[in-house]
């Protein structure tokens, strides 16, 4: 698999930013066929980093309604990435504008 295929881009929220800075975990929406080996490859190449570990779980769309119409969120696979102490993604730190 094309590991710029891999990725599809982060996820930030609240939660996240507390594993971020406790465990050094980071969270991306990644393809649906992608593996492991795949997104912790890709990682590790694309934002010059160790990965330590790679989580990662299917997570199934609501089904959410609109007026009298109801419609279903897409599925889509989420993957925890735990860094190697000392490593740290730039995409996530807040910087002052």
């Amino acid at each position: 698999m094309n590991l710029n295929h891999v990725i599809k881009g982060p996820i930030i929220t609240e939660k996240l930013d507390r594993a971020r800075e406790k465990h050094r975990q980071y969270s991306f929406v990644v393809d649906k066929k992608a593996t492991k080996h795949d997104v912790a490859r890709a990682v590790s190449s694309l934002f010059k980093v160790t990965v330590e570990g790679v989580r990662t779980t299917i997570m199934r769309g609501k089904i959410k309604r609109v007026g009298a119409s109801m419609g279903k969120r897409p599925n889509f696979k989420k993957a925890f990435v735990t860094l190697k102490e000392g490593d740290k993604i730039e995409l996530f730190e807040g910087g002052a504008a």
